[in-house]
């Protein structure tokens, strides 16, 4: 009785409020539900600005590309698993290998997107890839043994990645950019956050690569062949202006061929390469292993292309049972510096 009550007085005012010139209240957004051997593509297509697209628990044979703003495209948690389409490909996210793509345009970014509580695997390419977008938002997504990257982002602002695991991708799990098909330098991400991730079983747990002001923040990552990777080259701006902090990486000490830019990787922690500024603290890393010229526990070495890193701050990490030590330096750029780490061997020595 309170309740019908209340539900009428809220009702009354609302009727008040019109009638005496306030603004109707927007209408509610739709939810579309979708079942297993039902077209996500179809809902997504159909759904509007603020409406959800909830997947129910089953597997899902399609790819899904999203270019609606303001849209969750949300499952029931690992459950909802999104594998390869067993026929032809149906629409460009897919004709390139990926699993959901989020795709805004040139001159305008998709803003608003969420992607939630599902599973992407096995696609030969990327299990989500992203490209303009404004405050996409991916968590609690489980993204497995996809062909090069389990998550990742190019050309966009703001995003927000929290809470998913990443395992078993053919490069990174967790991989943000400026661009991934041009040369140039560094762009501003706009405070984009990189939390809470497990990533697992990868070549390159995280990689950011030609970005600044971002954060890599409390992340579980161990078994990949490095754990984080902070990338930049002779492009202006540079790489950098951004934190690592406290994440806890240990033994990634799974063994990776070279490629045309890297040497083989094993056993490295944190690698910053080309970077300048950015700070790395309250990091717990260990045991990471490796004879590459990359491995360590903290690596600061000189880019691809030759150029140094920067005034890069390492402070206040614990560090143990790297090798071959736990701080390394072989780069010849000015102004990095080394201060309230706790570590027992460094290359050169005097670092710890």
């Amino acid at each position: 009785m309170m309740k019908q009550h209340i539900a009428y007085l809220a009702c009354a005012a609302a009727v008040i409020g019109t009638g005496l010139g306030a603004a109707p209240s927007t209408a509610a957004h739709t939810t579309h539900v979708v079942h297993p051997g039902e077209s996500i593509q179809q809902a997504v297509d159909a759904a509007e600005p603020g409406d959800t697209v909830l997947l129910h628990r089953g597997t899902y044979r399609q790819s899904v590309e999203v270019r609606t703003p303001g849209l969750t495209l949300r499952g029931m948690g690992g459950g909802t698993v999104i594998r390869p389409a067993t026929k032809r490909a149906a629409n460009s996210c897919a004709e390139g290998g990926n699993g959901i793509c989020v795709v805004g345009t040139k001159d305008r970014n998709v803003k608003d997107v969420t992607i939630a509580a599902l599973k992407v695997t096995g696609f030969a390419k990327n299990g989500i890839y992203s490209t303009a977008t404004d405050r996409l938002t991916v968590r609690n997504v489980t993204a497995v043994k996809n062909g090069v990257w389990g998550i990742a982002q190019e050309a966009s602002v703001r995003g927000v990645f929290r809470w998913n695991t990443a395992r078993d991708n053919g490069d990174a799990g967790l991989f943000l950019a400026n661009t991934i098909t041009a040369e140039e330098g560094a762009t501003n991400a706009r405070g984009t956050v990189v939390e809470h991730n497990r990533l697992e079983g990868n070549r390159i747990g995280v990689t950011v690569r030609r970005l600044r002001n971002l954060s890599v923040a409390g992340n579980d990552v161990t078994g990949n062949c490095a754990g984080v990777f902070v990338v930049g080259d002779e492009n202006k701006p540079r790489a950098g202006d951004l934190a690592v902090r406290d994440n806890h990486i240990t033994r990634n000490n799974k063994f990776c061929p070279k490629t045309e830019r890297l040497p083989f990787l094993q056993g490295s922690g944190i690698v910053l390469t080309g970077a300048e500024k950015t700070l790395v603290t309250g990091n717990e890393i260990t045991d990471n292993v490796g004879t590459s010229p990359l491995s360590g526990g903290i690596v600061l070495f000189k880019s691809m292309v030759g150029v140094t890193s920067e005034q890069n701050r390492i402070n206040g990490n614990r560090l143990a049972g790297n090798a071959p030590a736990d701080l390394v330096n072989t780069d010849t750029g000015k102004g990095n510096t080394f201060a309230g780490n706790s570590c027992r061997v460094s290359r050169p020595a005097g670092l710890c």
